[in-house]
């Protein structure tokens, strides 16, 4: 090796709580040359993809993992033959803190696709959804247009009941069998493990798959699942055209229908004064622009949803494992619906009850930017405690949002629109914001989300408190 020539590890970035991640693809060779940046391999979490880039130039010199493999954060993913110019060792290569390594690129923007909006209406991922939540991969190009019979779609049988991820993620068994669990649909909770000390096997993952498929005709599948959807040849009627769900849709899905299935959602209605508000943003937009900070409705509605939370703080709890206990919260942190081209994102914005509207304004569309540019990291999606999916930008008077488990509520925001209100003999207009609260009824009962409501109207009806310093 020349003087000029430094061996660079390339590490796995901070995860978050995610451990034993699956590396779903390996992007280089031994070997191959290769920029700053370049990336080098595609992690897949329970909540997005993501690439793990080299942070140097040069030669591939090791490859440490390979497709199919599982790694953690500070795991050794290559080492490169760096050549001095060829790029600086970021804090990627090294065993910083989770700070240092905390921003990690994600995979380029997947080709067009039309996708339905969670009911998240977050961002998660942003392209129409919490998605959710709110991780990213490409999603495959659309396929022509086919006059024959469809080719078979991959997926779990149908019949098997949702994913328990909590549960999932404590199930005893080993990273394969996760894995294998995963690619079949398969919860782990509801699987007997026949290996040592109860862990469970490969054979125990067919096995169950297998009883699942057994069982007779009308009869709940997996325990007490809904029966499954016929199945229907589209075909038969005309033309038609396959095109794959993004990872996004893949990963989000499950769990909003283990959310909507295992959580009673009731949603509650109601309207925000906003004219007084909206005024005040529009007076205060320039000074803040000055700063660098785009000053959004959706800054002065995370400031309210604090107060709100603070008032009630049932709203900002969760229901133990057992469903025995109420976890009271004693942060507030935020998780907002980003729309992305890859999907549905909900990056998460922490202690929201410690800044002010112009540092929540900040944050938000920092976040935003990232979960838009595939660089958010699984880390900054974790730990919210209360949701917010905000479609005002496009449009809709009204929703139902799907709770993000394990949250108890979520607040849908829809568009604001002048409707003439009867004040003092006479009607004048004034811009209302539709507000859509769904709730878990075995936390919350109707009249405790009418006062919250009320309380969060009343409280966007006087954006002065909204605007004012944080103690």
């Amino acid at each position: 090796m020349s003087a000029a020539e430094s061996l660079v590890e390339v590490r796995v970035p901070d995860l978050g709580n995610f451990k034993d991640v699956a590396v779903i693809d390996v992007l280089v060779k031994v070997g191959e040359s290769i920029e700053p940046e370049t990336p080098l391999i595609t992690l897949e979490t329970e909540k997005a993809t993501m690439d793990v880039p080299s942070s140097a130039g040069g030669v591939i010199e090791k490859l440490h993992v390979a497709k199919g493999s599982t790694v953690s954060s500070g795991d050794l993913v290559a080492t490169v033959r760096a050549v001095s110019g060829s790029g600086a060792v970021s804090a990627l290569s090294q065993r910083g803190t989770p700070a240092e390594r905390a921003e990690v690129p994600a995979p380029a923007p997947p080709a067009p696709a039309v996708i339905a909006a969670p009911a998240v209406g977050t961002a998660a991922a942003p392209a129409p959804a919490v998605t959710a939540a709110p991780a990213v991969g490409a999603a495959a190009a659309p396929a022509p247009a086919m006059t024959a019979a469809p080719p078979p779609l991959l997926g779990p049988p149908a019949g098997l009941p949702p994913i328990d991820e909590p549960g999932f993620s404590r199930a005893h068994a080993g990273p394969s069998v996760r894995k294998f669990a995963r690619e079949l649909g398969v919860d782990l909770t509801r699987v007997k493990g026949s290996g040592l000390k109860g862990r469970i096997t490969h054979e125990d993952v067919k096995a169950f798959v297998k009883g699942v498929l057994t069982v007779l005709p009308g009869e709940p599948a997996g325990g007490g699942a809904l029966p499954a959807v016929p199945a229907v040849d589209f075909a038969a009627f005309g033309p038609i055209e396959i095109r794959p769900l993004s990872r996004i849709q893949r990963i989000a899905g499950p769990r909003l229908h283990a959310s909507w299935v295992n959580i009673p959602h009731v949603t509650q209605f109601d309207d925000a004064d906003i004219t007084d508000l909206e005024a005040l943003r529009v007076k205060l937009k320039d000074a803040a622009a000055a700063q660098g900070i785009k000053l959004t409705p959706l800054a002065f509605i995370v400031r309210a949803c604090v107060k709100a939370l603070r008032a009630f703080p049932t709203f900002n709890a969760s229901l133990d494992a057992a469903g025995a206990n109420l976890v009271l919260k004693k942060y507030i942190h935020i998780g907002f619906a980003a729309d992305t081209p890859n999907g549905l994102m909900v990056p998460v914005l922490r202690e929201a009850d410690r800044k002010d509207i112009y540092e929540i304004a900040r944050q938000l569309g920092e976040l935003s930017a990232a979960a838009r540019n595939g660089k958010l990291p699984g880390a900054q999606m974790q730990g919210g405690s209360f949701t917010i999916s905000s479609l005002g930008g496009i449009g809709g008077t009204a929703f139902t949002p799907i709770i993000n488990a394990p949250e108890v509520a979520i607040l849908g925001v829809s568009r604001s629109a002048y409707k003439p209100l009867y004040r003092q003999g006479a009607f004048v207009p004034r811009l209302m914001l539709p507000l859509s609260l769904s709730y878990d009824h075995r936390v919350i009962d109707g009249a405790a989300a009418a006062r919250f409501t009320t309380f969060l109207a009343e409280t966007l009806a006087d954006p002065h408190s909204l605007v004012e310093a944080v103690p």
